[in-house]
């Protein structure tokens, strides 16, 4: 089992920025990729940036140039999210994803609310 936990959603003026992390714990050593979704009121859960163990990384194409994520170590990722709009605004799950024994497992943290409006 691999748990998840959100942290840094705000309310933020459009054009501002805001740094999302999300720690894992449990099974992390299996992890084989880790990213961030999103979802509005209204819409679809969408994915928002990933990045597998190798170092790629994978970007919705509205975010891309604005949003950049990392992994600083085998437990964490980091969402730097930049000249936020208010269309950016919605519930963001850190999401994660396990292979261990040919079985592929996924995990969602409880998600963090981030809000872009003046």
């Amino acid at each position: 089992q691999v748990q998840l936990v959100e942290s840094g959603g705000d309310l933020v003026q459009p054009g501002g920025s805001l740094t999302l992390s999300c720690a894992a714990s449990g099974s992390t050593f299996s992890i084989t990729e880790m990213g961030w979704y999103r979802q509005a009121p209204g819409k679809q859960r969408e994915l928002v940036a990933s990045i597998r163990t190798s170092g790629t990384t994978n970007y919705a194409d509205s975010v891309k140039g604005r949003f950049a994520i990392s992994r600083p170590n085998a437990k964490q990722i980091v969402l730097q999210t930049n000249s936020l709009k208010p269309e950016d605004t919605a519930v963001y799950y850190c999401h994660a994803e396990r292979v261990w024994l040919g079985t592929r497992s996924e995990y969602w943290g409880q998600g963090t609310q981030v809000t872009v409006s003046s």
